[in-house]
């Protein structure tokens, strides 16, 4: 597969330093083991060396993609799917229904991406063929580790008889590699102490005594303004707790964490991609993995305890290169070593304006890919509707069963009035707000 008309359909002139190098140094005969950066494009990189030894003759499931989280599961589908078109590929996670997944794998799939549970849950029961797959991604592996998959790792990589080649990435160094991968002779490219790729991030402290910190957090925002802005919370209840403020104040965010259903997470997200949302309150379950383009800044309510989650944090704005500014809340007696003491101190004035809504708004189509709609079919039905112009419409991601769209949001509730019993290609669509 020529890579050129892969870049097309990616819309990338051409490969990063780090994604050459990978293609540079593969070997096919020694595993191989990549260290990069958050947001530096491991996911092509990747999925580059998996067409190495893709057959287009084989029936059966060629390579496994291991990630730590559905939404990097997610993520991954959507550029493997777009890097080999001709080839089945298929995602399984826990949240999603296991019968629609046993019903896909019924054929087996060319390439399976999943994560470790619910990889083994279809494993222990037949639904996957092991012994069929001999090229096996673990991406993101140290935080596999991480998030306690350790066990499942074993058990699915034990099932994996006939494997031929293996692929570890991690955006930290590893220096030792456990036995369980099957790691031994191997090639290392590692960009993980890479400069060029290093975000420019500016570092702001601020002050607030425990009591005050909610006070302070919304001062910031104000401040802020229409800035893209991710919050990081150590725990569930403080993202609750911050969000009770934003509803109080009627100022529109999203959350995000593990206590959340799985379609709420991902309407959380693409919500934000689409910039509905310019706020997004979260835990450590969005700091790596994400699809989360252009953050304007990060701001820190809590602290986490180990500086390798501050960098990957930190890591979601200033992506490849931008910048990006962080902000950290401190209370007076905190002192944390990655945090330099040389850090600007804010100083919050007394009032800010309030940070403005954004003037788009997320509603949802009954119609996705199974119906055989696409982006173009819905910017076409919506522009044929009265008084719609294409400044009113905003980013659109089509899925398999629905559709979203980001329309103007003063237009929101007429465009829904208009598009009743409207239909696409067809199909008799329902829209709504999300």
């Amino acid at each position: 597969m020529e890579l050129q008309h892969i870049l097309q359909r990616l819309q990338i002139s051409e490969l990063n330093d780090m994604q050459q190098a990978v293609l540079d140094q593969y070997d096919p005969s020694k595993d191989f083991i990549l260290h990069s950066p958050t947001g530096t494009g491991k996911t092509l990189a990747f999925t580059l060396l998996i067409g190495k030894h893709l057959s287009e003759q084989a029936n059966r499931t060629q390579a496994l993609i291991l990630v730590p989280t559905r939404e990097l599961a997610l993520q991954i589908e959507q550029v493997v799917r777009k890097v080999y078109t001709g080839f089945k590929v298929t995602c399984v996670y826990g949240g999603n229904d296991t019968k629609v997944e046993r019903n896909k794998l019924r054929e087996a799939p060319a390439i399976l991406i999943g994560t470790p549970g619910r990889v083994t849950y279809h494993l222990e029961r037949g639904h996957i063929a092991p012994a069929d797959i001999q090229t096996l991604i673990l991406d993101e592996f140290d935080k596999s580790l991480e998030f306690g998959f350790h066990g499942q790792m074993v058990y699915i990589i034990e099932k994996l008889t006939n494997l031929q080649h293996r692929v570890l990435t991690s955006a930290t160094k590893m220096e030792d590699i456990p036995d369980f991968t099957g790691v031994t002779d191997h090639v290392a490219v590692d960009f993980s102490s890479d400069k060029p790729s290093a975000p420019q991030l500016v570092i702001k402290k601020v002050i607030a005594p425990a009591q005050h910190k909610l006070k302070v957090l919304f001062k910031l925002l104000c401040l802020n303004g229409d800035k893209k802005t991710i919050i990081f919370c150590n725990h569930r209840e403080a993202v609750d707790h911050i969000s009770d403020l934003l509803n109080d104040r009627e100022v529109i965010h999203d959350l995000f964490h593990g206590g959340l259903e799985q379609s709420d997470r991902e309407l959380a997200l693409l919500k934000f991609r689409n910039n509905s949302n310019r706020i997004l309150i979260t835990t450590d379950l969005a700091a790596r993995g994400l699809d989360i383009p252009e953050v304007d800044c990060i701001i820190h309510y809590q602290l986490p305890y180990k500086e390798d989650a501050f960098i990957h944090r930190n890591g979601r704005t200033a992506r490849m290169q931008a910048k990006g500014e962080v902000f950290v809340i401190l209370k007076p007696e905190e002192d944390y070593p990655y945090v330099s003491a040389d850090s600007t101190i804010v100083e919050l004035e007394e009032d800010y304006p309030m940070p403005p809504n954004s003037p788009f708004a997320t509603l949802y189509i009954t119609g996705g890919k199974k119906d055989k709609i696409n982006k173009v079919d819905i910017v076409g039905f919506l522009l044929n509707l009265p008084d719609v112009e294409k400044e009113d419409v905003g980013l659109i991601e089509v899925k398999e069963k629905e559709s979203f769209v980001a329309v103007r949001r003063s237009i929101a509730l007429q465009l829904i009035k208009l598009a009743k019993d409207q239909k696409i290609k067809g199909k008799k669509v329902k829209v709504g707000r999300t």
